[in-house]
């Protein structure tokens, strides 16, 4: 008896041991047609990567888990790439994970292709290796993309600042905001325009109006888009600010167009009064 109670202790010992280790575990991705090397990051995430570049010609892949903005928690398995929107796989989820994978291909120093996806995905590595940190620092990872979104190719800025806006940390917003203000190309702020409407709250709409006015019409056209992206409360009266008083007759071709997919009776009633003029 004593035997039997010696080894339902240790049972009991490997069974909190396996519940204690489970958090982590579930970082770790499922991985077919190809190799996972894990290990914990002991450093910012930029240093791991630069580090794991320098060792490793390439191609392979980095990747880590982070916390999801809540309203980004998207049920199932899906991918993105910032430039094609979310492709989804396999069957709908009715409750989201609360992290996402953030994956970096890489060859020689170089960062080619950032893809995100939800935990639930399994990953086909095309017979390449996965480097997976475990421990990885939100705050971190949103630095390192900010570095990306600034200095990258148009696919690797465009996916920086798609995966900057799905990080839960606290930092994100104030670093989409950075980029819409003072991003290095007009890709970059109007990109980043897009996802402070999605997630700035009381800030978006300052950032959005100075946007209005960035020396890039292209940039000028995607604030319009982001003023129809916010809550109408706010996004439609600002439009029709817009569409009665911008400079730039473009900016207010775009205002009314997104005015009239609104279906708002404000402006309808916008329309009216200019139809009667």
């Amino acid at each position: 008896m004593s035997a039997l109670r010696a080894k339902a202790g240790r049972f009991m010992l490997v069974a909190i041991g396996v519940l204690i280790a489970a958090p982590g575990l579930a970082q770790t991705p499922a991985v077919v047609n190809g190799t996972l090397e894990a290990r914990a990051a002991t450093q910012s995430i930029e240093r791991e990567i630069n580090a794991l570049m320098a060792r490793t010609p390439g191609p392979a892949w980095i990747g880590y888990a982070v916390a999801v903005n809540g309203s980004d928690r998207e049920a199932g398995c899906w991918a993105a790439d910032g430039m094609t929107g979310r492709t989804r796989v396999g069957p709908l989820k009715l409750e989201g994970p609360d992290t996402i994978m953030v994956l970096y291909r890489f060859t020689g120093r170089a960062v080619q292709q950032i893809r995100l996806a939800s935990p639930e995905c399994p990953l086909d590595a095309g017979g390449l290796t996965i480097h997976w940190l475990t421990g990885v620092r939100p705050a971190d990872s949103v630095d390192y993309l900010e570095t990306l979104a600034a200095d990258s190719s148009r696919r690797v800025g465009n996916s920086a600042i798609t995966a900057i806006a799905l990080h839960a940390d606290t930092t994100a917003t104030e670093r989409l905001i950075a980029l819409a203000r003072d991003g290095r190309n007009s890709d970059v702020r109007g990109t980043a325009l897009f996802w402070v409407a999605q997630r700035a709250g009381d800030k978006a709409i300052g950032t959005i109006t100075g946007g209005l006015d960035d020396p890039e019409t292209d940039v000028r056209k995607k604030a319009v888009f982001a003023l129809s992206q916010l809550p109408k409360d706010e996004g439609v009266p600002k439009l029709i600010e817009v569409a009665r008083s911008h400079r730039d007759a473009a900016v207010r071709k775009q205002a009314m167009f997104w005015l009239g997919q609104s279906r708002d009776p404000r402006a309808l009633a916008f329309f009216e009064q200019i139809l009667g003029q």
